[in-house]
């Protein structure tokens, strides 16, 4: 039935009149049983008997009218051809994601560890935002651009998949990282500007405080998310020794109230991580936080298609009253 395919119909109420049909063709056969009779005679040696080859047509007079009301009763429901397209005008979210990848996001609180959790769940959040341009700080002793801000997320997802510990001098440069990310979002037109900054500790490097950076970002009116990464107490910490990989307890230390204070700040929101699931909570509020806008105008084109039906339906009707008035013209019907 893909001929079917595309095509509406204006008025189908009209196809209740179908039950016609089948009430015709019941009257037809009951009418013809009527018009039957018996004839009961000793022999029929004394009939010649011929047979007829119109015979097996003489109910096709009924086949006909029937077809012709079915295609009348589709003429009648209007079937139109749909042609349907649409302009779809996105109001782009520029985000950048600030990450932090000092030593101690090697902790394995998270797994595998905090900075591969918070790689693996940032690049499920771009996967999810298609129609944002997205781009990726990193800052340990000091910050840089991984990934401007792009809309090829491909691109920027091998990017985030490569960075690792030791890129950069050590340390935690939290203002230094916020303001690298401000500077590549200052010159956005973009309707909503959003950062989304994770760390694990408290900031102890870099020319620039955290709220300094906090403040130039509310002036370019971008909104910043702060994410604090690690469990509650202690967690453990790889330590490479002599005799492999050795584990030890490292106190968890974040700066919750500076990071609260660069969410208020900008208009922004804190949240604490303590594991894997969390983390992910944590990037879905987020999403759900900053939708983009996307304004959908229907174009729609109809083209109807009763006449070829209308047609049709004469056709049968105009075959069988030829048929009924020459070749059928005194059968039994």
């Amino acid at each position: 039935m893909s001929w079917l395919n595309g095509i509406e119909f204006a008025h189908p109420g009209f196809f209740w009149l179908l039950i016609i049909i089948p009430l015709m063709v019941s009257w037809y056969i009951w009418k013809q049983r009527q018009l039957q009779g018996n004839l009961s005679v000793p022999t029929l040696k004394g009939f010649t008997i011929k047979k007829s080859n119109i015979a097996p047509y003489r109910h096709s007079g009924i086949v006909l009218r029937s077809l012709a009301l079915i295609a009348l009763i589709v003429a009648l429901a209007r079937p139109q051809s749909s042609l349907s397209w649409q302009d779809s005008t996105t109001e782009g979210i520029d985000i950048m994601i600030a990450s932090d990848i000092s030593g101690s996001m090697l902790a394995e609180d998270f797994k595998p560890n905090r900075l591969e959790a918070g790689k693996n769940i940032a690049i499920d959040f771009i996967k999810n935002r298609p129609n944002d341009r997205i781009g990726l700080v990193v800052f340990s002793g000091e910050s840089f651009t991984q990934c401007p801000l792009t809309i090829d997320h491909d691109v920027l997802i091998n990017m985030y998949a490569d960075i690792k510990n030791g890129m950069i001098e050590d340390g935690t440069a939290i203002g230094m990282g916020l303001a690298t990310a401000v500077n590549r979002l200052r010159g956005s037109e973009a309707k909503s500007k959003v950062i989304i900054l994770l760390t694990d500790g408290s900031n102890n490097a870099g020319s620039v405080p955290p709220i300094t950076a906090a403040e130039i970002a509310k002036q370019f009116n971008v909104r910043v998310y702060t994410v604090g990464l690690g469990t509650n107490g202690y967690a453990p910490y790889p330590v490479q020794t002599p005799f492999g990989v050795q584990y030890q307890r490292m106190k968890v230390d974040i700066d919750e109230g500076t990071l609260s204070k660069i969410a208020s700040i900008t208009g922004g929101k804190y949240f604490r991580a303590t594991n894997n699931e969390t983390l992910k909570e944590i990037y879905t509020q987020i999403d759900k936080l900053e939708k983009a806008k996307i304004d959908v105008t229907q174009y729609r084109k109809k083209t109807e298609m009763f006449l070829p039906w209308t047609i049709i339906a004469l056709v049968l009707l105009s075959l069988e009253f030829l048929l009924k008035n020459t070749l059928f013209k005194g059968a039994l019907t």
